[in-house]
């Protein structure tokens, strides 16, 4: 479902190049729920943004739901985000004169799809995840944790095989983090859906089948999160980048 052949990428930023991502080798190969882990700086989010098809790597193989990307047109890259995967960021970014409904089905208006067909799918999605009432309120009206089931219900809109989320519970309290973990875990296993979440939080790591650790751009270990909470994924990551 996911590989990364040794792929690099570096930015220029203050007049000088870092290198954001250094070799990267990366193997998913079945459905499920999924961490990448490390510190402010590792990579996490260049990691996930390439795999995504938000940017492209200086060199180095992508393969994401058994499609190679690296080598797409912008166009391809387009066409790929829009229907092949979903992604679900840390900011809701939901429109806030839109409903949940208008919100959920603004890709495919923005592709010219039937509006009919549309607020249809969007009622279905919604109410899989809980918010069939919550379908023509706006922002403003739904709390944190409804706003993004709102962006996930926007990211299933033509059922992707593959989900990124980058840190989707930074804006969250602690509750609705947990239900959120909980319920991408769920989300995975009932789809049969690869997740790949972004977080620097064990408590996150403890929802997912297994956490792949980055550091200084590289991949530097894995976690089988099988049996652990996150005190016991924190002492694993420690032990981990120890040996790194």
């Amino acid at each position: 479902m996911i590989r990364c052949v040794d792929v690099w990428k570096s930015y220029r930023t203050g007049g000088r190049s870092v290198e954001a991502l250094r070799g990267v080798d990366l193997v998913i190969e079945e459905p499920g729920f999924y961490a990448i882990m490390g510190a402010s700086g590792s990579g996490k989010s260049t990691l996930l943004h390439l795999l995504a098809a938000l940017d492209v790597p200086d060199r180095g193989e992508l393969h994401v739901g058994g499609r190679r990307i690296d080598g797409l047109s912008e166009r391809e890259l387009t066409a790929f985000r829009r229907h092949e995967i979903g992604i679900v960021f840390q900011q809701f970014n939901l429109i806030a004169t839109m409903t949940a409904a208008e919100n959920v089905a603004l890709p495919g208006l923005l592709a010219g799809q039937p509006a009919r067909t549309l607020r249809a799918r969007s009622l279905e999605l919604l109410e899989q995840l809980g918010l069939a009432e919550r379908a023509d309120h706006r922002p403003e009206a739904l709390s944190g944790g409804e706003q993004q089931r709102v962006a996930i219900a926007r990211a299933l809109l033509y059922s992707p095989s593959v989900l990124f989320a980058d840190e989707p519970t930074g804006n969250l309290d602690s509750r609705s983090s947990e239900a959120l973990w909980e319920f991408l875990r769920s989300l995975s296993s009932q789809r049969e859906m690869t997740v790949i979440m972004v977080t620097h939080e064990p408590a996150a790591a403890a929802h997912c089948r297994r956490a792949y650790l980055l550091s200084d751009g590289r991949v530097t270990g894995e976690i089988g999160t099988e049996g652990l909470d996150a005190s016991g994924i924190a002492a694993e990551y420690q032990r981990v980048a120890r040996s790194a």
